[in-house]
């Protein structure tokens, strides 16, 4: 493994899920007295597991028809 990739990867993700909706909505599920955090915590792993995934087969699937080049600016635009 390049723990370097790792890292920015790491890095570029936790940051960009910092305040989104999803740590919102998963703050708002750990509030409610009667859930279980651990039910909450494993659940949301679980959810952001399954979205990453499917990015990482998008994104290979793509890649085999798109310029990588291409997949870059594309991705740019859609963050911005």
């Amino acid at each position: 493994m390049n723990w370097s990739i790792f890292l920015t990867i790491f890095a570029s993700v936790f940051i960009a899920e910092l305040g989104d909706k999803t740590q919102l909505a998963t703050m708002l599920f750990a509030a409610d007295k009667e859930v279980s955090k651990y039910t909450v915590f494993l659940a949301a792993s679980a959810a952001l597991i399954v979205a990453s995934a499917i990015g990482v087969v998008a994104g290979s699937l793509l890649a085999e028809y798109i310029n990588e080049k291409y997949l870059h600016y594309i991705a740019g635009v859609g963050v911005i």
